[in-house]
């Protein structure tokens, strides 16, 4: 993986600023609990030890009476007390955050596959709609519905700081939404065990500013540049043979869509769902090889020469 960290102890948005406070309350509440018991049977063990000693535990007499009940009864009533609070917490956060937005600002399809995440942006025409994957942008202090489809087997939405846990179940539509308050990246994961890579199936949210969201749609609707180098045209040609088995390039003859649209892959920061910078080394060792960094993903290893991945990879650097 890139190095980042899921961190569900702060919050970026409306959504996780509801869970984040439930969050540490119950942590502390919980860590509370578990250093009284350690001092109780420590001190119990002390006082055992200092009146029995010598004598073992299955010679003592079991003796009734004596306030071991209303250690019991002290017990059970306080620890209600932390129970009770969390209880009535966690409904009144459920029912401001579980329900999608009456009217969201803007809503966007994720479908999650084994191994990675296509984002589907909609349009009132096909000409206004486009496809990406692994990196979802959304515009700050906008609430973004989020409508989840199981393309394969179940899988899970999470960006512990802008939203909680939502399935995405083959066969049905799931609703999520996620909000950010201030720009930035945000790392998600899947969380539902969905095969042998399910480690490897991350992505970012890109949370932009209204201005920066809307200039890069404009870009994302932009179809891929012709290529202008003889390496990059031959690129093209051994990836229209090739790679359009899967991948779609919009402005090209590749219109697969079982893989990842790559139209505008270096736009992205990260490559194979978050398992690498995209960097030009990483992008060609992925090419070439992509069992040898992610075994079990879908797509095979190449096997190409040195002159057929320098082209590739010569094309791929131009879908910016």
């Amino acid at each position: 993986m890139t190095g980042r960290t899921l961190d569900y102890l702060t919050s970026s948005g409306e959504r996780a600023a509801t869970i984040v406070p439930l969050t540490w309350f119950t942590l502390i509440v919980s860590i509370v609990v578990c250093w009284i018991i350690a001092v109780l049977l420590w001190g119990g063990l002390r006082r055992t030890r200092r009146h029995a000693a010598g004598v073992q535990s299955r010679d003592i007499a079991v003796r009734r009476g004596g306030d071991g009940l209303n250690w019991i009864k002290w017990g059970l009533a306080i620890s209600a007390v932390p129970l009770l609070i969390t209880l009535v917490w966690t409904m009144a956060a459920l029912g401001h955050i579980a329900g999608p937005p009456r009217r969201p600002g803007m809503t966007i399809d994720v479908t999650p596959h084994q191994y990675w995440w296509e984002v589907t942006y909609n349009g009132p025409t096909a000409a206004n709609t486009f496809s990406t994957a692994n990196e979802i942008h959304i515009p700050t202090g906008t609430r973004v519905l989020v409508r989840l489809h199981g393309a394969d087997v179940i899988h899970s939405f999470w960006v512990p700081q802008l939203s909680g846990k939502t399935d995405a179940i083959p066969g049905q539509t799931n609703l999520s939404w996620i909000a950010a308050d201030r720009p930035g990246r945000y790392f998600g994961q899947c969380t539902e065990f969905c095969g042998l890579e399910h480690a490897k199936m991350a992505f970012e949210v890109v949370a932009d500013t209204p201005g920066d969201f809307n200039a890069w749609r404009r870009a994302q609707l932009q179809t891929a540049p012709p290529p202008a180098t003889a390496a990059a045209q031959r690129g093209l040609q051994f990836f229209e043979y090739r790679c359009a088995l899967c991948h779609a390039v919009r402005g090209t003859t590749a219109a697969s869509h079982y893989g990842p649209d790559l139209t505008h892959l270096m736009s992205r920061q990260l490559i194979a769902s978050g398992a690498l910078a995209n960097t030009r080394g990483n992008l060609a060792g992925w090419v070439d090889g992509p069992q040898k960094i992610k075994p079990g993903a879908l797509m095979p290893d190449q096997k190409l020469t040195g002159q057929q991945l320098n082209d590739v990879v010569a094309y791929l650097e131009t879908l910016q």
